[in-house]
């Protein structure tokens, strides 16, 4: 796993977790529920580390603010004098909040604008849709951290049941991408996990993992699901760019 080094543009930080975190628990960007929130990005933090240890400083400084957030708002009252003077001690952190989202949906807003602009010149005619089926349910993209979510769960089973060894896993990201898109396309959409195959050691799982993020980045392969926390499924994307050369 030392043989490479995966830089991916979705790893927008902890402000972007907090934000998903914020949305998937419905709670109001303004009235933070800091130990409920707190809880949660640590199971977060835990994977990350697992995935890129030089890259989670970030997310550890944020994990600390909110412990010491979370610790001035269970002060008792009058325990600190300046108290009402600083106010929430949650007013910084939402006003960051507020802001990143403002630029994230015009980020958003702008991606949609060009898919659209892309589709009307196409390189090759666009399939007719097909009758609609009432029994299915519309799929929906999934997050990023939807997928380290299902993949920290996956890591706690699959790991738990193995003997406790160290194995280096030496395997180039670009042959885990092309084991992936041969598996797509022989055997059709997977659910997450069926991705994951034995060897159950922590180089190979996270090797998988990556290189289903890299194909998903290079929008070689879709991740989607019938509605929020249901299971996660990989498909190829229609129209997907050649693989690269390995």
């Amino acid at each position: 796993m030392d043989d490479y080094q995966v830089d991916l543009d979705s790893f927008r930080g902890p402000l972007d977790l907090l934000l998903y975190l914020v949305k998937h628990n419905e709670v109001d960007v303004c009235d933070i529920p800091i130990a409920r929130i707190l809880e949660q990005f640590q199971h977060y933090l835990d994977v990350m580390t697992v995935l890129d240890v030089e890259r989670v400083g970030d997310f550890i400084v944020m994990a600390g603010t909110l412990m010491e957030i979370k610790s001035k708002m269970v002060l008792p009252r009058g325990a600190e004098e300046s108290a009402e003077e600083e106010g929430d001690p949650r007013r910084e952190l939402v006003r960051q909040l507020i802001e990143y989202k403002k630029f994230k949906d015009a980020a958003a807003l702008l991606e949609a604008q060009g898919e659209r602009q892309a589709l009307r010149l196409p390189r090759q005619p666009v399939p007719p849709p097909s009758a609609a089926d009432p029994s299915r349910q519309p799929l929906q993209q999934v997050e990023l951290w939807d997928l380290v979510s299902a993949f920290g769960r996956l890591m706690r089973e699959t790991l738990a049941l193995q003997p406790q060894q160290i194995v280096v896993d030496h395997t180039p990201i670009h042959v885990y991408m092309e084991l992936i898109v041969r598996r797509l396309e022989s055997e059709g959409p997977l659910p997450l996990g069926a991705l994951f195959t034995p060897p159950y050691n922590r180089g190979r799982l996270v090797g998988l993992f990556l290189a289903m993020l890299e194909l998903i980045k290079g929008r070689r392969v879709l991740a989607e699901q019938a509605e929020p926390f249901a299971e996660i499924r990989l498909s190829l994307a229609p129209f997907a760019p050649e693989s690269p050369p390995g």
